[in-house]
């Protein structure tokens, strides 16, 4: 049976000869983890690089909406204020063609009143 057991050097090198595997299985390992690390951080890369333009492509965009609502709002204010300049000239001409027409109308009626009035005097006399 002495024979078969291995001696305590042979026991050292075969444990030495485990670790040395057990180490380059390791750095194996670690090298195609290395790698895919280094592919995964590419993409992670690219992935916020494509987010970042996403952003900033939203953001003129959102930009470009609230210049336009901005310029429609005051294309709206100025038909507004012309509509209401336009409606108080309006006012202003209906105003006047009715003080017209009163003062017209007053002095028509003055005029029948006098004419009353001189043909009353003129039955007197």
């Amino acid at each position: 049976m002495a024979l078969k057991e291995p001696s305590f050097a042979e026991r050292l090198q075969t444990a030495a000869k485990a670790k040395q595997a057990q180490l380059e299985k390791t750095r194996a390992t670690a090298l195609a983890n290395q790698a895919k690390s280094a592919e995964q951080q590419a993409e992670r890369v690219e992935t916020a690089k494509a987010r970042e333009i996403r952003t900033a492509e939203r953001e003129a965009a959102k930009r470009a909406i609230a210049e336009r609502r901005k310029a429609e709002r005051a294309a709206e204010e100025a038909r507004q204020a012309s509509a209401a300049a336009d409606e108080k000239a309006r006012k202003d001409a209906e105003r006047v063609a009715k003080a017209e027409a009163d003062a017209a109308l007053k002095n028509n009626q003055k005029a029948a009143r006098d004419a009353k009035y001189a043909a009353r005097k003129a039955r007197q006399k």
